[in-house]
């Protein structure tokens, strides 16, 4: 049975090629799956996807009729999947429920550490040898305090980095991690976290009630100085508001490794291409923004892991075992 992926990356090709090497083909695709690729799916039992993969009912109609009976999603976010649609068409959906935090903890400290030490600016000065500090200074983040919006286990880990670093931490979440208030976190209710903030990261899934999140009352509540990070999903930012208050002049810095309209730009070289989206275009010339391409899970440790843990999904579905990964059981 040969299995087709989507959306696979070239330093992710190979882990994906060894990991089912004793299981069975694998065609790996750089195509992403949508509308116009699907097609590509006919004939192939299993199909499996990357983040930014379309999975709304179009697609899984496409796939049901060529044959697709199982999706093997290598993320742990499946917003972008319509599983109303994919249980009536008889397709088992699986995730990847878990891989490691510090991938994406390490790189939202990453991001914070750049946009408040103006390291890209610096970077690229120093690249002309251009050696002045005007416009490079930062603020010592030890003794100011972290606002961390969901405290599961990557909100947990980028907690530990942050009381490293001397900061005191406020968090907010549904429900209390004891992990953390052993840090010393403090819960408390969402305004007053973003209003006594000086770095506020988000960790939380996107759903529902979690989409823009950080709406423009939110983004209000800040405070003008304050660092914003999101590692996490596009989707819960309100990237146009957020657009009004840098243009304002607020915050000392954005780190955005995700964008709520990232699907057809993100994984993509769009560089000799004319830029259709002017939000994105607006938000990048910002000197205090800092975007990245979705890329804080893109370790060899969490990639691994990834791989390892959508193989075993595979497996699962073939022997008719189910786990805590799959969204859609086999009919």
């Amino acid at each position: 049975m040969e299995i087709l992926a989507f959306g696979v990356q070239a330093d992710e090709k190979p882990l994906i090629e060894r990991a089912f090497r004793d299981h069975g083909d694998i065609r790996c695709l750089d195509v992403f799956l949508n509308e116009d690729t699907a097609p590509i799916a006919a004939g192939h039992e299993i199909v499996s996807t990357s983040v930014n993969a379309d999975l709304g009912a179009a697609v899984l109609e496409i796939l049901a009729a060529g044959g697709t009976r199982m999706v093997a999603q290598r993320s742990t976010g499946f917003n972008n999947v319509d599983l109303d649609t994919a249980e009536r068409l008889g397709i088992t959906v699986a995730r990847v429920s878990y891989y490691s935090p510090h991938s994406v903890a390490e790189f939202a400290w990453a991001l914070a550490m750049a946009v408040n030490r103006r390291i890209v600016r610096a970077s690229i000065r120093t690249r002309d040898f251009d050696f002045r500090l005007d416009g490079l200074m930062g603020r010592d983040l030890h003794g100011r305090t972290a606002g961390v919006l969901g405290t599961g286990k990557i909100g947990e880990a980028f907690a530990r980095i942050a009381h490293g670093f001397g900061m005191r931490l406020l968090g907010w979440d549904v429900a209390e991690n004891p992990a953390c208030a052993e840090l010393g976190m403090r819960y408390v209710p969402k305004d007053e976290l973003l209003a006594r903030s000086d770095l506020i990261t988000l960790h939380v899934p996107l759903m529902a009630e979690t989409r823009h999140l950080i709406d423009a009352a939110a983004l209000k509540a800040m405070r003008d100085d304050a660092i914003l990070i999101n590692s996490s999903r596009g989707g819960l930012v309100d990237t146009a508001a957020l657009v009004g208050e840098l243009r304002a002049g607020r915050f000392a810095g954005v780190g955005l490794d995700v964008y709520e309209a990232e699907a057809g730009l993100f994984f993509l070289d769009k560089s000799l291409e004319a830029v259709e989206d002017d939000t994105l275009a607006r938000l990048v010339t910002f000197p205090n923004v800092l975007v990245t391409s979705h890329q804080a899970y893109y370790t060899e440790d969490a990639v691994g892991q990834i791989v390892d843990t959508t193989v075993r999904n595979v497996l699962d579905y073939r022997e008719g075992r189910r786990s805590e990964n799959v969204l859609v059981p086999r009919s």
